[in-house]
């Protein structure tokens, strides 16, 4: 049994965060960084029958065509991440009441839908980004035991020693999507490859305003890297911890990013709702 300071409930029951019952989720689940990016995507759905929020995490359960979805929003960065992934986990794999872990585990599925910065030059904003591995700069899952088996180490290992990597920043993991929800979306023409996760939005992501950043040039060696073919493609600040803790608990994720801005070109795109809904469209009609 949990200790009532390890799984924590409020009076109704519901986890902590999130505020949620564990009926309140379908077994498939798109997550959005904007609160308001699921009063987007809720206006897609039908019968819905779950409205919740606490704090950033917003969540509507409705149906899309056949089948049933959950839209939650997760605020941004990992440290929010490991919040919801737990606490969505523990709405189906653990007795809330009792805090003893369900014979049969469920898996869920995650897509995250959201924005991002790119880091190559012919990648231009507007362009839709599949990550194939989310690289960890955050250094979360360094937190977990048992992670060691699902880790691209290989790669990790020769982008750390290209960017020449200090000993004071946490040393970064590289997780892979699911695959078989890759294959899924293989035929929407979206551009694959690395995506950068990091622990901020300035100089973690190589911006400076009145501070400067530990390697100046860091964007452009990003964008040089090349791993037997593979490449960078963009920044954000969700995925490691998606994939990480997905793989960790059994559960199936993948990441698709619209590119807003090209860090390489400098170019922005200010209104990007009309990209972010055509994503959402796509996402819901394949899972």
């Amino acid at each position: 049994m949990q200790k009532k300071t390890e799984l924590i409930t409020n009076r109704d029951g519901s986890i902590f965060h999130l505020n949620l019952q564990p009926g309140d989720i379908s077994d498939k689940i798109i997550i959005v960084g904007d609160p308001g990016r699921v009063d987007l995507i809720a206006s897609m759905l039908h019968d819905i029958r779950v409205r919740k929020e606490n704090r950033e995490f917003r969540t509507v359960t409705g149906s899309f065509e056949n089948g049933e979805v959950t839209v939650i929003s997760s605020g941004i960065g990992t440290d929010n991440i490991d919040i919801m992934i737990n606490e969505l986990d523990a709405l189906v794999n653990i007795d809330l009441s009792t805090g003893i872990q369900k014979e049969e585990p469920v898996s869920l599925t995650f897509i995250r839908i959201g924005t991002s910065g790119g880091l190559r030059g012919d990648i231009p904003s507007g362009a839709c980004v599949l990550t194939e591995t989310a690289v960890g700069f955050d250094g979360l899952l360094h937190f977990y035991q048992g992670y060691d088996w699902m880790l691209d180490t290989r790669l990790a290992d020769v982008l750390v020693e290209y960017l020449e990597w200090p000993d004071t920043l946490s040393y970064p993991y590289a997780v892979n999507a699911n695959k078989e929800l890759i294959d899924l979306f293989r035929d929407e023409g979206f551009i694959s490859g690395i995506t950068i996760s990091a622990p901020g939005f300035y100089a973690p992501q190589g911006r400076k305003l009145r501070l400067d950043t530990f390697d100046s040039e860091i964007n452009n060696k990003l964008s040089e890297f090349s791993f037997f073919g593979r490449k960078i493609c963009n920044y954000e600040m969700e995925s490691s911890a998606i994939y990480g803790l997905s793989q960790l608990l059994g559960h199936k994720a993948l990441t698709i990013c619209a590119v807003v801005g090209n860090r390489v070109t400098g170019e922005f795109i200010n209104d990007y709702k009309p990209i972010i809904n055509d994503l959402a469209i796509k996402v819901l009609r394949k899972i």
